[in-house]
């Protein structure tokens, strides 16, 4: 079993700048991809970044550019580190894993078997 501890979030003014982590230390294995999904009231819960042990990254456009995925695969943990905030980055950061490899350029949620609780992330204008 796979227990996913976020850490990070809160509020910030738009323009400034939040710290995700999150970590599995004790899977038996090394988690193949890591990363951050977002969902904002009354839509869909949407890929922020992805992060594989193999050492790629996956950016949705929207946040490409300010946000940044890093990923420590032997600790099976993962940080987006969140700059140029605005408030359509407004929602409810949740962790992500998947056991097995990710082979698809353009993941989903159902692409991933283990979530965290969920982390808000809250930016005013």
């Amino acid at each position: 079993q796979v227990h996913l501890a976020e850490s990070g979030g809160g509020s910030v003014q738009a323009g400034g700048s939040l710290t995700l982590s999150c970590s599995e230390p004790s899977a038996p294995f090394v988690i193949s991809a890591m990363g951050w999904f977002r969902q904002a009231p009354g839509k869909e819960r949407e890929p922020v970044a992805i992060a594989t042990s193999s050492g790629s990254t996956i950016t949705d456009d929207s946040v490409k550019g300010r946000f940044t995925i890093s990923r420590d695969g032997a600790k099976n943990t993962v940080h987006l580190q969140m700059n140029s905030l605005k408030p359509e980055d407004t929602a409810v950061y949740y962790c992500a894993a998947r056991h097995s490899p990710l082979l698809v350029k353009n993941p989903t949620r159902n692409h991933f078997n283990y979530w965290g609780q969920g982390t808000q992330v809250t930016v005013s204008s």
